[in-house]
């Protein structure tokens, strides 16, 4: 799974650590969902969707190997 938190992230001119606080999670997961090393619960996607105002399948998108 691919995602666009990053760029969804410098949009808003926000860190890591201010995006983990808003959504509850720690700047860690952050940084392992930005690098493709943690598929979020659905209710984390759903959090972060909602966050940017967009679709999860605009933030998330599978990728070929899923």
């Amino acid at each position: 799974m691919t995602n666009t938190l990053k760029v969804e992230r410098a949009i808003k001119n926000i860190t890591q650590e201010e995006l983990a606080k808003i959504i509850g999670v720690s700047r860690q997961t952050i940084n392992a969902m930005e690098a493709n090393k943690y598929v979020p619960s659905t209710v984390l996607a759903l959090k972060l969707a909602q966050y940017f105002n967009k679709r999860v399948e605009d933030i998330f998108q599978l990728s070929s190997d899923d």
